[in-house]
């Protein structure tokens, strides 16, 4: 299973979205610097996942939620 993950940075609000096969894990990688992205806005927290089927179901779904059209979507289902 793959899930498709929002964080969200406890330090100025910005939000990373990405897909693993295990969110909270991951959410422990990025606190710990070990996204490029990521390191200079943290600390994050778990703030949205969602359950797909395959990998390429979580990719499709990562790619749309980092577009502009998912990003309104986000915001109107998890407002900031």
């Amino acid at each position: 299973m793959f899930y498709v993950y929002v964080l969200q940075s406890m330090k100025d609000e910005t939000r990373y979205v990405g897909m693993s096969q295990n969110p909270t894990e991951r959410l422990k990688e990025h606190n710990q610097g070990e996204s490029k992205f990521t390191k200079g806005h943290r600390p994050y927290k778990l703030i949205y996942q969602e359950v797909c089927k395959t990998r390429q179901e979580a990719r499709e779904k990562e790619k749309y939620y980092k577009s502009g059209v998912g990003r309104e979507k986000l915001n109107k289902v998890i407002p900031l």
